[in-house]
């Protein structure tokens, strides 16, 4: 061979040593992937959807009647953490927003209707206020002209199905003022409709309740089952022509609370084409928080439970002290970003891809929230985690807001053939 075909052949040989030992394994991810811009391009095609957020009900809660002048730009520095702010908002790539109008449900019928009015009259003012920022959205096409220029989508959505009173009236008003979602139940059981958290009385749903899941399919608004019990899923799954959301709900697979959804209903969810939007409440996300937080609750009431009850009873400052050492010898365990993207891969492989989106509660946990989830600023920390996880742009495009969008437009065509 000739000398220069020899060297020829050693330098090739070199080459591709070198390149066998620089080159990523089968599946690897490349370490110089830059994940913040593919979240960026997703989230430039895409609106960014959360399917819910408290921040109108804890500005009410904290700043009274400040809450229609306040400054909503940078809460960063507020004494008590909001999640919540527009310099967030615009950080976290949001693009829609369904704002919840909360109300307890422990208000008697009448008083959870007034403000219920009050807290969709604040969405709409803080709209209002902000017009550069945000657009009020209605429908899925509002939601993608807002985007497309630029503008937060405000929707909202009305958290608990007592805010109706029993009165399909009030929730016709609801639909007139932009309303586009009801959560069927909140934290109790109605008188048409059991709760996930409360002791249940009609085994899912009434007639009546029957009669509402139909008349929000007429409205073409979407059928949100998070705080519902099992039973009330599946009856509002089997007569909703529409497909349903939960707003804020988990895999109750990796997490067994009863708010979250069971891999069996899943599968319903899936044949009705609906979305589970998952939360980042931590005893929704962490099956060792919850069991913590039962412990942690038992205990309370262990040492001072009046007037009866409790080790200390009567005696909040030992009671207190004794609590003290309780948690120093039971911390809570820690609840991270990771955990919520195991809700979305299990809702994912479930159910189908198409099924699942983000619905993050915040405002509404007290700022129990996972680490590296600490506000609407992170969206894109999750979606990037999707990403290091093997996701596709399109598959995270979906999660991000897609899947929420088809279910919108469903919804709206289904309203269409029953007017």
């Amino acid at each position: 061979m000739p000398a220069s075909s020899t060297c020829r052949s050693a330098l090739l040989g070199l080459i591709a040593a070198c390149t066998a030992l620089t080159a990523p394994a089968f599946g690897a991810t490349p370490a110089t992937q830059d994940y913040q811009a593919r979240v960026a391009r997703v989230l430039r095609a895409t609106p960014l959807i959360d399917g819910h957020n408290d921040w109108p009900e804890t500005l009410r809660e904290r700043e009274g009647d400040k809450r229609w002048t306040i400054d909503l730009t940078d809460l960063s520095k507020s004494p008590e953490a909001y999640n919540t702010d527009i310099v967030r908002l615009r950080k976290g790539m949001v693009g829609g927003q369904f704002w919840s109008v909360y109300v307890s449900a422990n208000l008697p019928g009448q008083q959870q209707v007034e403000e219920t009015l009050e807290q969709i009259d604040l969405v709409k003012a803080i709209v209002a206020r902000y017009p550069e920022t945000f657009a009020l959205a209605r429908t899925a096409a509002d939601v993608r002209r807002a985007h497309a220029s630029g503008k937060i989508a405000s929707m909202i959505g009305v958290e608990g199905g007592g805010q109706i009173d029993g009165n399909l009236s009030i929730l016709r008003t609801y639909a007139a003022l932009g309303a586009g979602y009801l959560t069927l139940t909140h934290s109790r059981t109605i008188e048409w409709a059991d709760s996930a958290t409360d002791n249940p009385q009609h085994d899912g749903l009434t007639p009546f309740g029957e009669q509402i899941v139909a008349e929000l399919n007429r409205l073409g608004m979407l059928v949100d089952l998070s705080h519902v019990s099992e039973a009330t899923m599946r009856d509002a799954l089997r007569v909703s022509k529409a497909p349903v959301i939960y707003s804020h709900s988990g895999a109750r697979a990796v997490d067994d609370h009863p708010r979250n959804v069971s891999d069996e209903t899943l599968k319903l969810v899936a044949a009705n084409g609906g979305v589970v939007m998952v939360n980042y409440a931590l005893p929704y996300v962490s099956d060792a928080y919850r069991r913590w937080a039962a412990d942690s609750a038992a205990e309370k009431t262990r040492l001072n439970a009046p007037p009866f009850g409790g080790l200390d009873i009567g005696q909040p400052e030992k009671a207190a002290a004794d609590y003290a050492a309780w948690l120093k010898a039971h911390p809570a365990p820690r609840v991270t970003l990771a955990e919520v993207a195991d809700h979305i891969e299990h809702i994912a492989k479930v159910a189908g891809v198409d099924h699942v989106g983000l619905g993050s509660d915040f405002d509404g946990v007290g700022n129990q929230l996972p680490e590296g989830l600490e506000d609407v600023s992170t969206y894109p920390a999750l979606l990037a985690e999707l990403m290091r996880r093997g996701w596709s742009d399109a598959d995270v495009a979906k999660v991000a807001g897609g899947n929420v969008l088809r279910a919108m437009e469903r919804t709206e065509q289904v309203a269409k053939t029953m007017k």
